[in-house]
């Protein structure tokens, strides 16, 4: 639905609030936002709070005493999605020097992506 790439030095919880605004900004209907660990604790809840009024945040936690691989609930979404894009060969390293390009490339890449599942619906 939405994407943004940031600079390296920009921490995952500094611009998720920035996803935030722009996502809950464009379909404001939407009300229940999923996020791991990394968005635990008071500062995205405060600045999420202070951006948006109605979303509610549920963070998925690796459950107590599991060793190994466990598949997260919703987690594995995020990660499926992750390797469907990273079969394109732009996207697999990061060449790009530019943010703005390195996002055209995201896009074109999304765009291939439902374009074919559109037309192979398997």
């Amino acid at each position: 639905m939405h994407a943004l790439v940031l600079a390296a030095h920009v921490q995952d919880r500094d611009g998720g609030i920035l996803v935030m605004e722009t996502l809950f900004g464009r379909w404001p209907f939407l009300q229940l936002l999923y996020a791991d660990g990394g968005y635990a604790g008071p500062v995205f809840a405060k600045a999420l709070g202070r951006v948006l009024k109605v979303c509610r945040v549920e963070i998925v936690k690796r459950p107590e005493g599991a060793k190994g691989f466990v598949a997260l609930p919703r987690r594995w979404v995020v990660e499926r999605t992750i390797g469907w894009l990273g079969r394109c060969r732009r996207l697999s390293k990061d060449l790009e020097c530019r943010t703005k390009r390195a996002l055209a490339f995201l896009r074109w890449a999304s765009v291939r992506l439902m374009l074919r599942k559109l037309c192979n619906p398997s």
